[in-house]
């Protein structure tokens, strides 16, 4: 059983994965998430009414230092040079909510799905922090990858998941 984990040795004793015989591909990732709200919390960040500042310029550098990040936070990720990171976010008006999602890319041996994801992470984290003062019920929710590409597996992409317009 432990050999279909790849970050356990024949001992079961945890190892980071050596990637140093893969090829070197472009690989991207993006990842998805939300943080749900009151409809008047979603309004304060809409017309900057949030005490805090600028909720989503800070939740977007947050998601930014999340992803160069990433190799410090989970332990068995690789340290790996990002080539671009972005977030972008929408308001989700019936769902009283800012949707946010992040496109990573970098040329290497290993993908970029767990720096995505941190991304989306930290930014909802960021989101929560800066709102917290005037809703305290918010949520956190659904955080995934919605597509990966490149290195030996291949593409993945999320069924169900619609393209988002790029600001």
């Amino acid at each position: 059983m432990l050999e279909d984990f790849t970050h356990f040795d024949a001992k079961g004793r945890a190892r980071m994965v050596d990637v140093g015989d893969k090829d070197v591909t472009a690989r991207e990732a993006r990842a998805r998430g939300a943080v749900y709200m009151k409809k008047e919390t979603l309004d304060l960040i809409k017309t900057g009414g949030i005490k805090k500042g600028d909720v989503l310029a800070v939740a977007q550098v947050a998601g930014i230092m999340g992803a160069k990040k990433t190799f410090e936070l989970i332990p068995m990720c690789h340290p790996i040079l990002l080539t671009g990171i972005e977030l972008d976010f929408r308001y989700d008006e019936q769902a009283h909510a800012v949707q946010i999602e992040a496109r990573v890319r970098c040329q290497g041996k290993t993908g970029v799905e767990m720096e995505a994801l941190t991304a989306v992470s930290a930014a909802a984290l960021t989101i929560y922090d800066m709102c917290k003062a005037v809703d305290r019920e918010m949520v956190i929710g659904e955080i995934r990858l919605v597509e990966k590409s490149g290195g030996k597996s291949g593409r993945f992409f999320r069924e169900g998941e619609e393209d988002w317009e790029r600001s």
